[in-house]
């Protein structure tokens, strides 16, 4: 009986705590969400950057079982893509071919619609939505510098001095411009798998005086007036809590 009395008494305990919770997530109005995955250029962006990965924040709000507003934050981190560009040590000289290397970050805020379907162990779920997309690139080549002799023991290098490699940052130039989103996606209880779709206004190329009037002249009648779009296809896996 003794032990009869202590089962009952600790489902019973056990009930009262549980009853809570579930009540708290059936009415949970808002969800935190973690996420990370792969962001792939598209277009005429894939020439120009490689592939790379996403990290996003988001914070979504119930308007009714089926339909949430979102508000994301995400970072992008696209790696290295090499061109090669005729170079020469003097106007008017032999030119040789020489690897420049652009790199790019994307950051972003938007926020979304998301239609989903309201129960269910698998919940399928689409969403549109709109942002401000921040691009900042930068275009680098290899060189070789002279290093002095040097030691730190916080950097963990001692070393003798000499000629190294260096990277010589030719430009960088950022963009903040609107975009918008639609993707799509499936929620298994805290885990969610999505894929979206990124298409950004981006500025106009305008035609630039040249600054040394010895330099060979470049056709760049075809780029002139041409828009810098961005266009980007994400893959993210995650947890909404």
């Amino acid at each position: 009986m003794r032990h009869n009395a202590a089962f009952l008494s600790v489902l019973t305990v056990a009930t009262l705590i549980t009853v809570p919770f579930n009540a708290q997530a059936q009415t949970q109005r808002a969800h935190f969400s973690l996420a990370g995955g792969f962001t792939v250029p598209n277009s005429e962006v894939s020439d120009r950057f490689g592939n790379g990965y996403n990290f996003n924040i988001g914070l979504d709000f119930t308007v009714k079982p089926t339909i949430y507003i979102e508000t994301l934050y995400s970072f992008n981190g696209l790696g290295k893509k090499r061109i090669s560009i005729p170079l020469s040590p003097t106007p008017f000289a032999a030119t040789t071919p020489t690897d420049f290397f652009s790199t790019m970050n994307m950051q972003y805020g938007t926020a979304n619609v998301i239609f989903q379907k309201a129960e269910g162990g698998a919940r399928p779920y689409g969403l549109v939505g709109g942002g401000v997309y921040y691009r900042p690139a930068k275009i680098t080549t290899p060189g070789v510098g002279y290093a002095p002799g040097y030691c730190d023991p916080w950097w963990y290098v001692c070393v003798p001095g000499g000629w190294v490699p260096v990277e010589n940052i030719i430009g960088e130039r950022s963009s903040t411009d609107f975009g918008m989103d639609v993707g799509g996606g499936v929620r298994f209880g805290k885990l969610f798998a999505e894929l979206r779709y990124h298409y950004i206004w981006g500025p106009t190329i305008e035609s630039q005086p040249s600054v040394n009037p010895l330099a060979t002249a470049v056709d760049t009648a075809s780029l002139v007036g041409k828009k810098a779009n961005g266009q980007y296809l994400a893959t993210t896996f995650g947890l909404r809590f």
